[in-house]
């Protein structure tokens, strides 16, 4: 059974082919889905996918490239809405350093006071750090989160690896260990400790090698999982089995409320 840790399912860009695409997702042993909201005007269209698909799972917060449409108030109703059904972490939130991203300054506040309302509902986090693994990993010593989570789509050092698995966090691993090119990535993969990764896609972007300019799906987890047995020299049936069990372990509310 295949997970997809991290999908935008619910993206207009599926709107023409959700049914049909979690069909074919099915078929392909790909199981279950764990959609995360951008912005405070998706939660509402989230909820109402996720009582139209059971393997769904939703996160919901205001991500951090996005702040630009969101307000602190918004912060106010997280609490509430991650009490919904098949609630299973806080997310998509964190930090952003690319150049078009909103002040940093704003986003830490965003950022902790989003950690502080998964920590009062002891709910784990779905991380967005591009270029803040060090940003990030100070916010969550300052707000005291113990939760642990996802370090969504990491790339950074071993080094990093470490602190964040420390903090009783995984790590996401998509379509960039697809590449080639990507040394590091794949460096720090192999030396991680099985229990350290989830899979996912972050669908439609972040498209596998090979498949550059096309929008990326959920059907891409089972290439990823025979990539990441490649590069660890072990059985796919080993990734996907490790994989799913670090995923209970981490977002131990998956399996309720199961329809």
């Amino acid at each position: 059974m295949f997970i997809d840790s991290h999908c935008h399912f619910d993206f207009d860009v599926f709107n023409d082919q959700r049914d049909e695409l979690m069909a074919r997702c099915l078929d392909h042993g790909i199981l279950g889905f764990l959609v995360p909201a951008t912005t405070f005007i998706s939660w509402r269209r989230l909820d109402m996918l996720i009582e139209r698909y059971p393997q769904w799972r939703a996160a919901y917060g205001l991500h951090p490239y996005f702040l630009k449409e969101a307000s602190l108030e918004q912060v106010d109703f997280l609490g509430e809405q991650c009490e919904a059904k098949r609630v299973v972490a806080v997310g998509e939130i964190g930090l952003d350093c690319w150049p078009s991203a909103v002040d940093i300054n704003v986003q830490m506040n965003f950022f902790k006071r989003q950690l502080s309302v998964a920590k009062s509902l002891r709910l784990p986090v779905i991380v967005h750090a591009r270029k803040s693994y060090d940003l990030v990993l100070k916010c969550l010593r300052e707000v005291g989160f113990k939760e642990g989570g996802v370090i969504h789509a990491f790339n950074g050092s071993f080094e990093q690896a470490k602190r964040f698995l420390d903090l009783g966090f995984v790590l996401g691993v998509g379509g960039t260990v697809t590449y080639p090119r990507a040394n590091k990535a794949r460096r720090v993969l192999s030396a991680l400790e099985s229990s350290a990764f989830i899979l996912e896609t972050d669908s439609p972007d972040m498209p596998l090698n090979g498949f550059q300019g096309q929008n990326n799906t959920p059907l891409s987890i089972p290439f990823i999982a025979q990539c990441v047995a490649t590069i660890r020299e072990e059985d796919v049936e080993q990734i996907t089995m490790q994989t799913y069990a670090n995923l209970l372990r981490v977002f131990p509310k998956w399996n309720e409320d199961l329809l």
